[in-house]
């Protein structure tokens, strides 16, 4: 699929060239930094230098007062308190980090997470009657329960209180708990609205420690599953993000808890420094796994294991489950690629609507995003169980799929989600309906460029720009990751030196110059088909990041591409 370039410009000259002035670096970083909404020196500072102490105060959070005064009486009168969560990442290391701290000094502590398949998403009947059951009289919700006003109610019948901590949108009406805890609620002071659900949990322990005048470095032992959380659930790494993220990242590469550690060895590159993109793709999967095939509760039992033996133990039944996930992931990609090309109709579509009742429900997720990344148009993938039809839906760069399922919201039981991610469930006989109407709704309002991927490039370097002051002051940059993304560049008329090599079956492997330049080691990534042309001796232009590789005890900078153009 062609992709369409952008090249972003600066947006404010007067800024970038007092940056350059006032920080000694070159037009191009400082505009990286104007383009990043920083435009003065002490803001350049505090982003290339990341302070624990730039943390906000957490009673800040509207209801946090009320919140700890709620823990405080549950401890002091040594009531039962369920910690309830999610079944994703964030809601896992939510649970993990809340429960590790308050056990400690609290032992009537309990966690519980809703099965995927039975109870489905958020706070549930069947949780509350668990809670009732046995006796606790508090529930703290984390990374859910911001619109579980009925279940709420349900639990106040049955003398529960609730605390929900939550970093989703809230509805018109807020839960009737004793603390609502959500930074986007519209009378929340709280100067950071992009907290994970995770970090909510990590201010509740932050402001206990506070109130109690303990040692506050008895938080920061967390920051490892913070980060985690952050990388995992894609929320913005700015602000307060940016500094949890900072520090989570030094932990976990150098004394990260015993379940993190027991999944870095399980890793294909346990030996070298973890990053976001690593959090995503090496231990984020592997924590959902468990949710997704079998039961969330085994993730927080190795998020909180107190031994590396024991987390090893949880670690591994956690990789076998992930392997599990894989390969229906694999089958079921396979397939839903196989209905579409058979399907002249639905190849030539604006959107992409799939259904086959014996797909696993835990990946039709990921699979609807494998979709959305090789057809570039909004996806949905729908699976059936228990009588019912479940969905996972995903859009693209600009179109709010949020709004297009809205207009179909008399042919769904139930959708939640946001711009770019949903989840729906029908009725059987309503498929082939809402195939059709998703479609004339998309149709109607998604733009052209909006079916096109956008590769966007922040500036345009010639490889003479690259050196290793560059890449020093680049590196500054990170952690990297949504509205900081790691900056592509463009460099025009360059050729390869050498022979252009096909690696790993569908990889480009080169060695690139421009005139008058030393040459840089190239990786493409999927760009075998452009090797043909690459040892024709044409010119090309090519956008890229800039890493450092790192071959034997051997460090070179290179270049990873992300497209060519001839």
């Amino acid at each position: 699929m062609q992709k369409r370039w952008a090249i972003a410009s600066c947006h404010n000259q007067i800024a970038s060239q007092k940056l350059q002035v006032e920080l000694g670096i070159r037009a191009v970083l400082a505009n990286l930094l104007v383009n990043r909404g920083i435009g003065s020196f002490e803001e350049a500072k505090r982003f290339f230098r990341p302070d624990l102490s730039s943390l906000h105060d957490p009673f800040l959070m509207r209801d946090m007062d009320k919140a700890i005064a709620r823990i405080e009486q549950a401890i002091g009168n040594n009531e039962k308190v369920l910690i309830y969560g999610d079944y994703d990442v964030d809601g896992t290391t939510s649970v993990a980090v809340v429960y590790s701290f308050f056990r400690q000094f609290h032992s009537r502590l309990e966690y519980y997470l809703p099965d995927r398949y039975i109870e489905g998403y958020g706070i549930s009947t069947q949780g509350i009657d668990y809670a009732a059951e046995n006796g606790f009289s508090l529930i703290i919700a984390l990374d859910c329960g911001i619109k579980s006003l009925d279940k709420v109610t349900y639990a106040r019948q049955q003398n529960i209180d609730f605390i929900i901590g939550d970093h989703h949108l809230p509805g018109e009406c807020l839960p009737d708990a004793v603390a609502v805890l959500d930074p986007k609620r519209e009378d929340c002071a709280y100067p950071y609205k992009e907290l994970s659900g995770c970090g909510i949990g990590f201010k509740i322990i932050q402001a206990f420690i506070l109130k109690n005048n303990m040692d506050i470095n008895d938080c920061y032992q967390y920051l490892d599953l913070v980060a985690v959380s952050i990388a995992s659930d894609i929320v913005p790494i700015t602000g307060e993000n940016r500094v949890l993220t900072h520090y989570g990242l030094h932990k976990l590469n150098t004394n990260p808890c015993c379940g993190l550690q027991s999944l870095i060895d399980l890793s294909t590159h346990k030996n070298s420094h973890f990053t976001v993109n690593d959090i995503v793709f090496q231990i984020g999967p592997r924590i959902n796994a468990a949710g997704r095939i079998d039961h969330a509760k085994d993730a927080v039992k190795l998020l909180i294991s107190k031994s590396l033996q024991e987390a090893v133990v949880y670690s591994a039944s956690i990789d076998v489950q992930n392997t599990q996930r894989k390969d229906f992931d694999l089958r079921i990609t396979e397939e839903a690629l196989a209905i579409i090309d058979a399907d002249e109709v639905l190849k030539q579509r604006k959107t992409t609507v799939v259904f086959k009742p014996d797909w696993h429900k835990g990946v039709i997720g990921i699979v609807a995003s494998r979709l959305t990344e090789k057809y570039y148009r909004p996806t949905v993938v729908l699976t059936q169980t228990n009588g019912h039809v479940a969905g996972s839906a995903r859009s693209v760069l600009g179109f709010d799929l949020y709004e297009a399922l809205s207009a179909c919201s008399d042919l769904l039981d139930q959708f939640g989600g946001h711009k770019y991610a949903a989840g729906l469930t029908m009725k059987p006989e309503n498929i082939e309906s809402f195939q059709q109407r998703f479609e004339e709704v998309v149709s109607a309002s998604i733009r052209p460029s909006m079916l096109q991927k956008e590769i966007y490039i922040e500036a345009v370097l010639t490889l003479s720009d690259i050196d290793a002051k560059f890449f020093r002051i680049l590196k500054q940059f990170e952690p990297f990751g949504p509205q900081n993304e790691g900056p592509l560049f463009l460099s025009k008329k360059v050729y390869a030196c050498g022979q252009a090599m096909i690696v790993g079956g569908n990889h480009l492997k080169m060695t690139v110059m421009q005139e008058g330049t030393v040459g840089f080691d190239c990786i493409g990534f999927g760009l075998a088909d452009y090797v043909d042309v690459i040892n024709t001796g044409k010119v090309v232009d090519i956008c890229y990041t800039i890493e450092e590789n790192v071959w034997r005890d051997k460090r070179n900078l290179q270049l990873n591409l992300k497209d060519i153009r001839v």
